[in-house]
Formats: structure tokens, sequence, C-alpha cells
């Protein structure tokens, strides 16, 4: 069974630091791409960073780039973004996903709350 958790939300300054971490299991995962994605107060949830299962072809949303990173750790299969110089508007809850055989799977989430 597909199971993801997500850690490391938290309350921030803007221009603070963040890194989440998404712990996955029931899947191989160093065979399939993860991907981080985020969901604020009456908006969609929108695709944030995503890597694949090799290489480093990492693609990010327009409005993380340089700050964001993705990076994972096939050995412990686990998948984390640092988030440096947050601004307010990053306050989400912010998802991992990954897709096998077509169907998308979640974590419960870990809400991100920047803010003076």
């Amino acid at each position: 069974q597909v199971r993801l958790v997500e850690s490391g939300g938290d309350l921030v300054q803007p221009g603070g630091s963040l890194r989440l971490s998404c712990a996955a299991s029931g899947f191989t995962f160093a065979m399939y791409a993860m991907s981080w994605y985020r969901q604020a107060p009456g908006k969609e949830r929108e695709l944030v960073a995503t890597i694949p299962s090799v290489g480093r072809n990492t693609n990010y949303a327009d409005s993380v780039k340089g700050r964001f990173t993705i990076s994972r750790d096939n050995a412990k299969n686990t998948v984390s973004l640092q988030m440096n110089n947050l601004k307010p508007e990053d306050t989400a809850v912010y998802y991992c996903n990954v897709i096998r055989w077509g169907i998308g799977y979640w974590g419960q989430g870990t809400q991100v709350t920047v803010s003076s």
C-alpha cells in the first residue's frame, strides 16, 4: 500500500527557510518521479517541483525557481523540498505526490505559514 508522510511544515517569517520531507513506502521508490504540490486557501492545488527517478532534470514552478530545491534519497525513500527566502504567498499546505500505474497518491500534507 502506497504511503506518503510529509513533515517539516511550520510558521516562519518572510525571508526565512524551511525544509520539508516526505517519507515514502509501499512501492519501489527509486523507480518513480516524485513531486511536491501546494494548495493555498481558496486556490487550486499547484505543482511546485518534480524530480525524476534518476538524473537531475528537476522542474520548478516559475514562482519558486531560484528559491526552492527538490532532492531525493533513494536509499532512505525520502524526497525533500528546501525552501529559502520564503514569502507570504508561499503559505499553503504542501503535499508529496507520486503517480504509479496512472494513479496519483498523496500524503496528508504539511502546513507552511509565512508571516511576520
